[in-house]
């Protein structure tokens, strides 16, 4: 009997390898970052496979084809690696397969070629005791649903597409879900539509930054007269990981606020960042180096974001912060991408992003409680946080 092997790869895996023919994947959606913001806790993904589309079909069935007739060359051909080139000696006979065997092997090979992964949706699963739920990791802005950039979609495909998700949220039992979903997405008003309750959320963005000096004049009179005090400071890009994280602590510490995320976590961050060539940490200095801001920068093959940012209060009308952001957008138009300030929700903070020129992007959060008594687990969770931290 012909022994027939069969490896199953988990969806991480094939979510992995998917992400590769996503050119526009958000850095908070690839795998690596999952793997470094979940560290320590568990993650996975739900994937949503459709027919392809004929073009699709046509295109591997002619690479299958060609595959085929090279195969048959090379069977027919090249001699085995201890044969002469010459000899006539006859191939082992082998068991031939039975008719299962042939049609369960050509139905596995047809649904590999006629399937695509249209959907995908990362999220970090939490459990304690018998509860169980789907939160956004720390310092990762967006997740929710990444639409396959190369599927055009039909209004109906979409909504089959939330639905089936949807349904696979229940099939986990969970007790609350919550994820932010991607700038644009379509996504949240089709969860509305199944009982998920959406909220909008904002971030600021600059995203034509061929002109530089375009940019700066649309910079608020105020943080003009702030770069003009930082003149006698300068940009730097020396300090670790380790470096910045004790600069965060102290700087909060003086100002009687706690740090968000621990020393292990930033440190496993970005290490995986620097691997990928995807960060870095600014600083703006005195001219004897004294650090008076900095922030960790990251970007994606579309825009740069300014993902931790620092200062030292002491200094706050030295002009650093303007410096800061000024000279993170100089970085984002060498790497030719858009700039995101992250967001926020808080006013102060939104005001201070708009001041540069940024405008305002909606995206939605997507929420459900699928037990009504969690918000009190959720509450209590809170108030632990804010002692503890």
């Amino acid at each position: 009997m012909r022994e027939i092997c069969v490896f199953f790869m988990s969806n991480k895996e094939i979510y992995t390898e998917w992400t590769k023919t996503q050119e526009r994947l958000p850095i908070f959606l690839q795998p690596w970052w999952m793997d470094a913001v979940c560290a320590g806790k568990e993650w996975d993904v739900v994937l949503v496979e459709r027919q392809k589309t004929d073009s699709l079909k046509e295109e591997s069935s002619q690479t299958a084809e060609e595959s085929s007739e090279q195969a048959e060359v090379s069977m027919t051909s090249a001699p085995a690696p201890d044969e002469h080139p010459m000899s006539t000696r006859s191939a082992p006979d082998e068991h031939p397969m039975t008719d299962k065997e042939e049609k369960e092997e050509k139905d596995m090979e047809e649904k590999e070629m006629e399937m695509e992964i249209v959907a995908a949706m990362p999220y970090l699963f939490r459990k304690k005791w018998w509860m169980k739920w789907i939160i956004m990791p720390q310092e990762t802005q967006i997740g929710g649903i990444w639409l396959n950039e190369n599927h055009e979609f039909t209004s109906e495909e979409l909504t089959s597409v939330c639905k089936e998700i949807a349904d696979k949220l229940a099939e986990m039992k969970l007790h609350y879900y919550y994820q932010q979903f991607p700038v644009g997405s379509p996504c949240p008003d089709i969860f509305r539509s199944l009982g998920f309750k959406i909220k909008e959320r904002v971030t600021y963005r600059i995203d034509n930054l061929i002109d530089l000096d375009k940019v700066i004049d649309r910079f608020s009179k105020n943080k003009k007269r702030q770069l003009q005090k930082a003149l006698s400071l300068h940009a730097e890009n020396k300090i670790t990981a380790e470096e910045f994280y004790a600069l965060h602590h102290l700087w909060l510490s003086m100002q009687k606020k706690k740090i968000s995320y621990s020393r292990e976590f930033l440190l496993v961050l970005e290490q995986k960042l620097r691997k990928h060539n995807q960060s870095q940490i600014l600083t703006i200095c005195n001219p004897d180096h004294e650090p008076y801001a900095a922030a960790l920068l990251v970007w994606d093959s579309q825009r740069m974001y300014y993902l931790i940012p620092c200062f030292n209060p002491d200094y706050k009308e030295s002009g650093a912060g303007a410096l800061l952001v000024l000279e993170a957008i100089k970085l984002a138009r060498e790497k030719g991408v858009s700039f995101d300030f992250e967001g926020s929700m808080i006013r102060g903070v939104a005001q201070h992003y708009k001041q540069f020129g940024s405008l305002l992007n909606t995206y939605y959060s997507v929420e459900k409680y699928y037990k009504w008594w969690f918000c009190f687990a959720l509450f209590w969770n809170w108030l632990r946080s804010r002692k503890y931290n």
